[in-house]
């Protein structure tokens, strides 16, 4: 393993290895105004939503590497504190893109990338008619982490309003994971989207308890053909099936067929038990793959 000390690394390549392996993260659009009016837009990837009551997001306008300067929604935000994030989904990341370029003060970046300024209920920054969801905030605090270049300015900015988009919406008023079709920063060039076949769940241990992976017996535990993902999924029920379930399990066609085909093999069979059970885990039957792997060899 490649072990890096950050007083050996320059700031540009302290950028580059967090950049790829802090990823994807989400964009925050902001658009902001001077006290002047002026209007501003620009997009940061270093942002996160940090807490529901009072809701709260955080986003970082840093201070440029190569000559330490700082970044014109910076300055609007200590002239005029409200911004609006935009949230960004593939139809207008190009043109997110573009609104990043560093063009001089007073310059209006909506019109440079070709988006559309909609008046905001609260706040004096616009927001952007194309974004999915868009958010209207109030500055609360902007903490600066250090004066030197690629330091951070954290702006802590409180939601007054949340404006989404109807046609990403589901049946029951939110939104619809597969319809927003968000994208997210990596590092140098590169940007990830959020499409349909590339999501899954993962069932959230909120008010159960799980076994955890230690209660596991050793040789499933052990096993060459589950993964550590496939352990996770075991680990997290809340109890195990009983005999009688194992038992019925057993006597289907597709159990029946493993048995009789390893007749007097355990190995091949508690293999194929395995692929069986990591099978059903893959397609989130975690119950039934505890039945698999608890019959008897």
């Amino acid at each position: 393993m490649l072990t890096l000390d950050i007083k050996d690394l320059s700031p540009l390549q302290i950028q580059a290895y967090l950049n790829h392996a802090v990823a994807p993260r989400p964009i925050c659009l902001a658009s902001t105004v001077d006290k002047d009016g002026n209007v501003n837009l620009s997009p940061f990837s270093f942002f996160n939503v940090f807490s529901v009551n009072p809701p709260v997001c955080v986003f970082s306008p840093s201070r440029r590497v190569r000559d330490n300067t700082t970044k014109h929604t910076l300055e609007n935000l200590k002239q005029v504190p409200e911004v609006v994030i935009n949230i960004v989904n593939y139809d207008m990341v190009q043109q997110v893109s573009l609104s990043s370029v560093e063009y001089p003060a007073g310059v209006n970046e909506f019109i440079k990338a070709g988006l559309t300024e909609q008046p905001s209920v609260l706040v004096k920054p616009p927001r952007v008619a194309e974004s999915p969801v868009q958010l209207e905030c109030v500055v609360r605090d902007i903490i600066s982490l250090a004066d030197t270049p690629g330091a951070g300015n954290l702006v802590i900015a409180e939601i007054k309003y949340i404006h989404i988009k109807e046609d990403i919406l589901n049946e029951n008023g939110t939104i619809d994971q597969e319809k927003i079709d968000l994208v997210a920063r990596l590092g140098a060039d590169w940007y990830c989207r959020v499409t349909a076949d590339n999501l899954f769940k993962v069932a959230k241990p909120v008010t159960t308890v799980g076994i955890g992976v230690d209660a596991i017996p050793y040789a499933i535990r052990s096993s060459k053909v589950l993964t550590g993902n496939n352990l996770g999924q075991l680990g997290n029920v809340e109890v195990l099936p009983t005999d009688e379930e194992i038992e019925a399990y057993a006597q289907s066609d597709e159990m029946k067929e493993i048995f009789d085909a390893t007749i007097g093999d355990s190995q091949t069979r508690e293999l194929q038990l395995h692929l069986k059970a990591k099978q059903l885990l893959d397609d989130g039957l975690v119950m039934e793959a505890w039945m698999v792997l608890l019959s008897p060899l």
